[in-house]
């Protein structure tokens, strides 16, 4: 697949609904460098998930029956936004895990929210199962063409708005915005590949030489915590070679206190992860590289107002 292409007709097809971030370079955080940021928390929603919606609903036919999506939170979130949006119904199915916090944000969408027991996998499970009965359209999270262009046009428009760094630091999930972002990159930077020791279903994959279960947990497994890989993330990693590291539980939670201690910004564990890597040393860049962190979500649990 031509992934700069159908980036570059995502980014037109959904301008105007999605909110260009805002970019900074910042210093601090224990590091001897500086390092360049993009604050996909504050896209609709509270994460960069707006983007893959958008495209998606944008560029297929919505059945009669609406829409379905399964989701940690905030691809619910995201969906249920799109749909309301456009005009459409959406049925969204989330893991009890999900937290009170990215509930009630997926209600106020407005959407037919369905909490499920278990994890990630058993709300995709029942959406899946919905989709077959209904006939409605799923909204696959990560693993699919239309989600990981518009995913993708994250990296294009941080490349506009001036991106210096040789290397960008994104955290993994079931890989839609990372999978985006080398699809629209190739191998004009690095990217590094960023995953909770407790859910890190990229690294497994890569050692088993294909997509596998894992198995969940930890501090961000509402929202990284995938049980398998999806298979473009997977394939674009692999022919790409990317450097993956894995970080603690207590790292992210470092992270995410510096991140509002030093700057103000409220983001839930998966948005830290990125930034924790270099925090703890899981990655150490050489003398002289430039690098960048993608701050990809801000829907922290409990919510900080109680609203």
């Amino acid at each position: 697949m031509d992934w700069a292409t159908e980036i570059e007709a995502a980014a037109k097809r959904i301008e105007g609904h999605v909110l260009r971030t805002p970019v900074l370079q910042a210093r601090g955080f224990g590091l001897e460098y500086p390092i360049e940021m993009k604050l996909e928390q504050m896209q609709h929603t509270g994460s960069f998930k707006a983007r893959g919606a958008f495209n998606t609903l944008l560029s297929t036919s919505v059945p009669d029956a609406g829409l379905v999506a399964a989701s940690g939170g905030n691809h619910g979130a995201a969906v249920g936004f799109a749909a309301a949006q456009l005009g459409h119904k959406a049925a969204i199915f989330v893991p009890e895990i999900a937290g009170s916090s990215k509930i009630a944000l997926i209600e106020r969408t407005g959407a037919d929210l369905r909490v499920v027991k278990g994890a990630y996998s058993e709300a995709l499970a029942a959406a899946q199962a919905y989709e077959a009965a209904t006939g409605a359209g799923q909204v696959h999270a990560y693993d699919a063409a239309g989600t990981v262009a518009g995913q993708g046009t994250a990296m294009r428009e941080w490349e506009l708005q001036g991106l210096e760094a040789d290397t960008v630091l994104i955290a993994v999930g079931g890989g839609g915005l990372i999978a985006g972002a080398l699809g629209w990159l190739g191998q004009r930077r690095k990217v590094v590949a960023v995953e909770p020791e407790r859910c890190c279903a990229l690294y497994q994959a890569r050692h088993a030489g294909k997509p596998v279960d894992v198995d969940v947990s930890g501090v961000a497994a509402n929202a990284l915590g995938a049980k398998r890989i999806g298979q473009m993330c997977f394939d674009l990693a692999n022919g790409l070679d990317v450097t993956g590291v894995r970080v603690s539980d207590d790292a992210i939670v470092q992270a995410q206190t510096a991140l509002w201690q030093e700057m103000r910004q409220l983001v839930e564990p998966a948005g830290a992860a990125a930034l924790a890597a270099l925090m703890s040393g899981a990655y150490r860049p050489d003398p002289g590289e430039k690098v960048a962190v993608l701050v990809c979500g801000g829907n922290i649990a409990p919510d900080p107002l109680g609203l």
